[in-house]
């Protein structure tokens, strides 16, 4: 029989008296005031806190990491996936291939070291430590410093009095970017696999901040490449070098071979033929050759896909102050004192990029591009979907973009006053060239609606004139009508492919090495930012999508095919069309090549960062393209390696172009 327990009978609470009751209240509140008080968390407690975890988090990974026996992690992947193909290097050293043309490795932006040689104050005990590259340690330590020191002076593009900072020198200036982030190592590392070492292999480390011919006037950097190449020819019993350029790195050896050429004391006085009797093959990875649109938001907003993306999820983070610094403006103010910055700004105007209604690649699909292609002519083929005007490379709002060019009123910007604004107190002395333009001048911006390639030009010198001015003085963007024109003998127009010859050297050739298949930023959707003094203020619309999921348009960035930062257009173009055969712009026929590498991302963790990546830095870990240089620099040729390897459209863009070649 079930026991039944009694329930207790509920006891009463005792009666406070009101007075009684209403003290309690009061004390009990104050009670929960004070510790709401206590709990309170401000903004740059959260950021401190991230930013504390996730240093940790990779400090401890990467402690693990090297903790662990060498053969773990690939034990463990073969384990998973099956037993992984041999490296590169062990591969073609089985095949009989042997060290024959001595390498030079040309580093883009951003990848190469730098060190303090001097500096102010705040600077202390931090002589020859790397400011760039490595841990970045005195980022978050000394944040006000370090942006002082890695600033070039406004007025000259070159060092602010007092500070020197100086490229690392060696394989080590850009072998890896930060511990465990590897730029050139996985490369370097399958060269010497079939023995290669220091003496055939070269890192022409450069200051990347600076104008390319300032590297020379400064730290004389192109002579000692000069150098270097003549030495590692005469030491290898006159074999050539092969030349490996990524990035601006491309278009820095695209000024090193005009300028060595050249007469003293412009250039290097190496004569016409020098090219021809030291170079074998230029391999080009990820090359901007025609610039990046990633350029002009950078230029103009200090933003990018990336940045708009983290901007949205966590404004206060980029917007407010941190640290006591207004993180996107001192980003602002030191970017714009790069002078290389401006030299991938898009070159060819209109013509290359297109207009309001019209650009290359109206066709693009992403969700339709081919994975593989036979015929290295076509890809990219599916023209179904609705067009895309990739020409408005900045516009003031979705509708804007989509517009018909017709019904967009435009009001000319260049002719409104600028007014001034004085920098409040909150801004902390960081002031933008936007101060000095006025409610009136940003408002002519955003009224003139919608810029092409042809109008960035203007838009640049209208919202960072110093900048801008500084910056032509060493680069243009043009496009030649009569390349005897003296003035093309000016090393301002020696890192445009459009303005410029390449050398008299038929026996050469020239590779083009880049990713595809990966969404890559080629027009933006721009808002006003809100009204505040201490704001940049214009700023990437991240609410501006498309509705698909497969979409050209999101987070405000319209995307093409390309490897993440340059576009198929810009790193393609030139060796599908504007040097093929002879050209004006290649008078002696040197031989050109288009060589893609579709992007397959990791299958799992223990991959890194992949052996099949066709992502701007990540292609450098990329077996295929690493086992095309190894052979090149072994003795093959374009039509040994099979010629062009094409999936994207590159070949049907170019043909849209209609440059005079």
């Amino acid at each position: 029989m079930s026991s039944i327990r009694r329930r207790k009978a509920v006891e009463k609470e005792p009666k406070i008296p009101k007075d009684e009751d209403d003290g309690k209240k009061d004390k009990d509140g104050g009670k929960v005031r004070e510790a709401k008080a206590k709990q309170k968390w401000s903004c740059v407690d959260n950021c401190c806190w991230f930013v504390g975890c996730v240093c940790t988090t990779w400090w401890l990974l990467l402690f693990m990491y090297n903790a662990m026996p060498a053969s773990l992690p690939q034990y463990v992947t073969e384990a998973i996936t099956g037993p992984l193909p041999d490296p590169p290097g062990i591969k073609l050293k089985k095949e009989g291939l042997m060290v024959k043309h001595p390498v030079v490795f040309v580093p883009g932006i951003v990848t190469g070291g730098l060190e303090l040689w001097e500096g102010h104050e705040c600077a202390e005990g931090l002589f020859r430590k790397r400011l760039w590259g490595g841990t970045f340690g005195e980022v978050y330590k000394r944040p006000s410093c370090w942006v002082e020191h890695m600033s070039l002076d406004n007025e000259t593009g070159l060092d602010p009095p007092g500070i020197r900072v100086r490229p690392v020198s060696g394989l080590v200036a850009a072998d890896y970017f930060a511990p465990g982030y590897f730029v050139w190592a996985v490369l370097i590392a399958n060269l010497a696999r079939l023995g290669y070492e220091e003496k055939t292999m070269y890192m022409a480390a450069y200051d990347w901040r600076i104008s390319y011919q300032n590297t020379e006037v400064r730290d004389q950097s192109l002579s000692r490449i000069k150098s270097n190449i003549e030495l590692m020819v005469a030491t290898n019993g006159g074999k050539k070098a092969v030349i490996i350029p990524h990035s601006m790195g491309v278009l820095y050896f695209m000024h090193f071979m005009k300028w060595v050429e050249a007469p003293a004391p412009m250039g290097g006085g190496g004569g016409s033929d020098w090219c021809a009797k030291h170079i074998k093959a230029i391999m080009n990875i990820g090359g901007p050759f025609l610039g990046v649109p990633k350029a002009v938001a950078g230029l103009f907003s200090a933003e990018a896909k990336d940045i708009a993306f983290a901007r949205a999820i966590a404004p206060v983070f980029l917007d407010n102050d941190l640290f006591r610094i207004q993180t996107l403006q001192h980003v602002m103010k030191m970017t714009r004192t790069w002078d290389s910055t401006m030299s991938m700004i898009p070159k060819g105007g209109d013509i290359i990029w297109g207009g309001l209604d019209w650009s290359p690649e109206d066709d693009h699909v992403p969700s339709k591009r081919k994975l593989k292609s036979d015929d290295t002519h076509n890809g990219d083929g599916d023209t179904s979907s609705k067009k895309v005007h990739y020409g408005r490379m900045i516009s003031f709002g979705k509708d804007i973009a989509e517009a018909d060019s017709s019904e967009i009123e435009r009001i000319e910007f260049l002719d409104a006053i600028k007014g001034h604004n004085v920098a409040n107190t909150t801004c902390h002395d960081v002031w933008t060239e936007y101060h000095d333009m006025g409610i009136e001048g940003i408002r002519a911006i955003s009224d003139y609606k919608v810029y092409t390639a042809g109008s960035m030009i203007d838009l640049l010198h209208y919202v960072a004139p110093q900048s801008m001015e500084r910056g032509s003085a060493h680069f243009s963007y043009g496009i030649a009508d009569n390349l005897d024109d003296p003035k093309y003998n000016h090393y301002k127009y020696w890192s445009n492919p459009l303005e410029t010859r390449l050398p008299n050297a038929p026996d050469m050739e020239i590779f083009s090495l880049y990713g595809v298949g990966i969404p890559t930023e080629r027009a933006y959707v721009y808002k006003l930012s809100p009204a505040a003094e201490c704001y940049i203020p214009f700023q990437i619309d991240t609410a501006a999508n498309d509705g698909d999921h497969n979409g050209c348009l999101k987070d405000g960035v319209y995307t093409v095919d390309g490897d993440e930062t340059v576009p198929v257009l810009s790193a393609g173009y030139m060796c599908a069309k504007g040097w093929r055969g002879k050209t004006r712009y290649n008078p002696s026929g040197i031989r050109t090549y288009v060589r893609e590498y579709n992007h397959s991302p990791p299958s799992n963790l223990l991959e890194g960062r992949g052996t099949q990546s066709g992502a701007h830095v990540d292609i450098m870990g990329n077996f295929a393209l690493i086992e095309d240089i190894i052979r090149v620099a072994a003795g093959a040729e374009g039509e040994d390696l099979g010629g062009d390897q094409v999936y994207s459209g590159i070949f049907r863009w170019s043909e849209k172009i209609k440059l005079a070649l």
